[in-house]
């Protein structure tokens, strides 16, 4: 088979886990839905359009994180490349559910016929990483400061919160240590990267080392080096945070605005709260999206927190709903286009 026919055939089988994974969306919450659509006349139009132009300053927060952090590391970079980029890369993350993993390859992969190395889209997926979970320190804080002044919540609520808090504390300051020394750099992905073989070879035994350690060896190496650079001016590394305190915010948001679109004002600390925890379960679920384990846990927290199950279910369908056909058909249509899979050569 040629490589541009396994390219198609691949586009084949992309479409169709795609249309599946929406198509068990739906299936998976089909009782909420026609709750929702029987509810539908009482929804105010214009607070649930809110969620088109808050995910368009979402969009625009990440394309400017990133030329932010590649300026620091010496690469140009235009903002409509940027903003598309980011468009396919949640496209990616919301088909294949493997932690962000698929969007760091396919990041890397998308970059390089803009002149990007290997090294530099992976620290600058790292340090995306590091920085929203910084700035959403930032929200996790106010929303157990909102739940303990203006909630009715159990000790049990506070707990996941401040949990939640020191594990992206610990996340952070563990990924800041590893990158931070090249023996420690080394060390670390040349361990994951067996790991990973292993794995694979369970699957493909014909190859036992699928991913060359090599070759990981050296982009970690320049990996290190980049970050060296970041950490040198760290002053500059104001701006992206902010620009990712600005993606968090904007998300929370865009569930608040369903929220209200639906006539409740709810404690927002509530949302974040919820937001956070079924964002990390998703993280490690095997359905695209997160689908089902995402939904389940959003309602549970929220119910914990106060927002009944009767106004939380329906609101959560919907944004989930909603927001999926707003980052998945745009980030489809730009995946399809993308130069990287338009010709041989570039794949």
């Amino acid at each position: 088979m040629s490589e541009s026919e396994k390219k198609k055939r691949w586009k084949l089988i992309l479409n169709i886990i795609t249309f599946g994974a929406l198509i068990l969306l739906v299936y998976l919450t089909w009782p909420q839905i026609t709750e929702t659509i029987s509810n539908i006349g009482r929804v105010n139009t214009w607070a649930l359009l809110m969620m088109i132009p808050l995910q368009v300053m979402n969009y625009d927060a990440y394309a400017r994180m990133y030329r932010a952090m590649f300026a620091i590391i010496g690469s140009k970079t235009r903002y409509w490349d940027m903003y598309r980029t980011a468009l396919e890369l949640n496209f990616v993350n919301h088909v294949f559910p493997s932690g962000g993993v698929s969007g760091i390859s396919y990041f890397s992969v998308r970059l390089k016929p803009l002149g990007i190395s290997t090294a530099q889209s992976t620290l600058v997926q790292i340090m995306k990483f590091a920085f929203l979970f910084l700035s959403f320190e930032i929200l996790l804080v106010i929303a157990l400061l909102s739940l303990a002044v203006f909630g009715e919540v159990s000790g049990l609520t506070l707990v996941i919160g401040a949990s939640l808090v020191t594990l992206l504390a610990v996340m952070t300051a563990g990924l800041a240590f590893i990158v931070g020394s090249k023996q420690r750099i080394n060390r670390f992905f040349t361990y994951a990267t067996k790991a990973v073989n292993r794995v694979i070879h369970v699957i493909r035994p014909k190859h036992p080392e699928t991913i060359n350690i090599k070759r990981v060896r050296r982009v970690f190496t320049e990996l290190h080096e980049n970050y060296k650079l970041l950490k040198k001016d760290y002053r500059s590394l104001r701006a992206p945070l902010y620009y990712g305190l600005i993606a968090n915010i904007t998300e929370v948001l865009t569930v608040y605005s369903v929220y209200l679109a639906f006539g409740h004002t709810v404690n927002i600390g509530a949302i974040i709260l919820a937001y956070a925890v079924a964002n990390f379960a998703g993280l490690v679920s095997v359905l695209p999206g997160g689908v089902g384990i995402y939904e389940a846990l959003m309602t549970a927290v929220l119910a914990a927190a106060g927002v009944p199950p009767g106004v939380s279910i329906p609101v959560t369908v919907m944004y989930r709903v909603i927001s999926m056909a707003i980052q998945t058909i745009p980030g489809y249509y730009f995946y399809h286009k993308a130069p990287t899979f338009d010709s041989p050569d570039k794949g």
